[in-house]
């Protein structure tokens, strides 16, 4: 009954702004709302969204996963640890300031030196970047990192406005100034986030909506019945809903295969949390693992959409490896583990699962099956950013967690599984899984380079469990026939350059 009223009251209070706005302001239904936007600082998926009109990065990616130019003109190794990057002429800040080298100079060595700063270990390969002249950057590296460039597709590229950042410090994110299509006007806290088109923007030809507004929306139904009726024109959709999308006629569902995964993160060192059976014993993690169906939980929540994996690159990438696959459901080696591990069943184990009714019923299927084996879990339901703050803070035992991915896969596990890695919420730690980890980093062979993956994947999730990896998502986009010219690409990001509202 209560989520009746509450469509009840989303459908009805909009429709009237709703029509009068056609034409002029694209509004998009996201899962979450966003954490902080400052590029630096940033680690949600849905904010990565949001960037994608306000912050250009140097580099993007197109529907093939070529790295192509945005802020930057090109690129060049004078060495395997200098690069040359020339930089786009003409192009300014939000506040009306230049952009040039010295502030891309200036904004990766805020991304890498600044105080909580998520691209950290995204760019910890780089010493420093200098000014050559006023449109070329020299990055220096302190040794040879392969996948140092497909970083600058993503925040770790994203360039902000020198002057801004200073005078604004942390408060950067309350109103960010960036170099993208679009400007930041207003934020409400789980309400909207509201851009409007900058008209200096370098390559304003390809903008064509004047106004975008997005609507954080947690619930998969509500978002599609608010698509329906014309309140939104774009929603993040839930696979439970293509196959009314398609019945549809005044709607469109885009989807692509997704670059990242869905697991659980596992408090192994973060703090007092860590101090669990789970935390402290790989053998009651083996035998939580052991006690889920990965297939049954896709097809039960998911219509069978996604893909069952048991690590962090997908398939498509040609560091997948081929056989490192999921182990089946054997409730009764999950029960033999925990005797062997002295354990009294039942174990009472808690997971933070991020407030939507899709994960939340994730959370509910694996509650049923690991109590098979003797556990009991209790689900801890948080809303999305917060659950963020409180994971790196170390305030969980595990996490139903999400990555979007990367096209390289050291985007998908140095930053996770290394011990330095800033995202690395368990503190997991192995100085054979580092040395690997950054071994692979530097491998310019494709074949050793996998080779290192696997050894990892041995040691980190099948010896250690440091993590247990799920499945690989879909990127799926709803949207009414009225709007035209968007293009899905693996990274799931909603680029605004060419679309349309008829």
């Amino acid at each position: 009954m209560l989520r009746r009223l509450v469509l009840a009251a989303v459908l009805a209070l909009p429709i009237v702004p709703a029509l009068a706005q056609q034409n002029t302001t694209l509004r998009i239904g996201l899962r979450e709302d966003p954490d902080i936007l400052d590029p630096t600082l940033a680690r949600t998926f849905v904010g990565r969204i949001v960037f994608a009109s306000l912050c250009d990065k140097l580099f993007d990616i197109n529907e093939r996963l070529e790295i192509v130019p945005q802020l930057a003109t090109g690129f060049r190794w004078e060495s395997p640890t200098s690069l040359l990057v020339t930089i786009r002429e003409g192009v300014r800040f939000h506040d009306g300031e230049p952009m040039d080298a010295e502030s891309v100079r200036y904004s990766l060595m805020r991304h890498l030196t600044m105080q909580g700063s998520f691209r950290r270990g995204e760019i910890n390969s780089m010493e420093r970047a200098e000014v050559v002249d006023a449109t070329t950057v020299r990055i220096v590296l302190k040794e040879a990192f392969a996948p140092f460039v497909s970083q600058l597709t993503d925040r770790a590229g994203m360039i902000v406005s020198p002057k801004a950042a200073e005078a604004a410090g942390r408060n950067f994110g309350n109103r960010p100034i960036c170099a993208g299509p679009y400007r930041f006007v207003e934020r409400v806290a789980q309400d909207r986030i509201v851009v409007e088109r900058f008209p200096e923007y370098w390559n304003a030809a390809a903008i064509h909506i004047p106004r975008i507004t997005y609507q954080p929306i947690p619930d998969s139904t509500v978002r599609l019945a608010n698509l329906r009726s014309g309140v939104l024109e774009m929603v993040e959709a839930a696979p439970s809903d293509v196959a009314d999308i398609r019945r549809n006629p005044r709607l469109r569902v885009s989807m692509s295969d997704e670059l990242g995964y869905q697991g659980i993160t596992i408090n192994i060192g973060n703090g007092p949390r860590a101090q669990t059976p789970m935390g402290q014993n790989p053998r009651v993690r083996e035998a939580f693992e052991r006690a889920i169906d990965r297939v049954a939980v896709n097809q039960v929540v998911y219509e069978g959409m996604f893909s069952p994996t048991a690590q962090a690159v997908p398939p498509a990438s040609p560091f997948f490896v081929r056989d490192f696959q999921p182990e089946g459901r054997d409730v009764a080696r999950s029960r033999a583990l925990l005797a062997e591990a002295g354990i009294t069943t039942p174990l009472v184990v808690e997971m933070t699962v991020p407030n939507n009714p899709e994960l939340r019923q994730v959370g509910e299927v694996i509650q049923a099956m690991v109590r098979e084996a003797g556990f009991d879990l209790r689900l801890n339901a948080m809303e999305f950013a917060s659950s963020l703050q409180a994971g790196a803070r170390g305030e969980f035992e595990t996490y139903l967690l999400a990555w979007s991915g990367r096209t390289d896969p050291d985007g998908n596990t140095w930053t996770f599984t290394h011990s330095q890695g800033p995202q690395n919420d368990g503190k997991y730690s192995n100085p054979e899984v580092d040395r690997l980890l950054n071994a692979a980093r530097i491998e310019t062979d494709p074949v050793k380079r996998l080779d290192l993956y696997r050894q990892m994947n041995l040691i980190a999730l099948r010896q250690d469990r440091s993590r247990i990896y799920l499945w690989n998502r879909k990127n799926i986009f709803a949207h009414t026939v009225r709007l035209t010219g968007f293009v899905s690409i693996s990274d799931g990001l909603i680029r605004p350059q060419g679309m349309r509202l008829q």
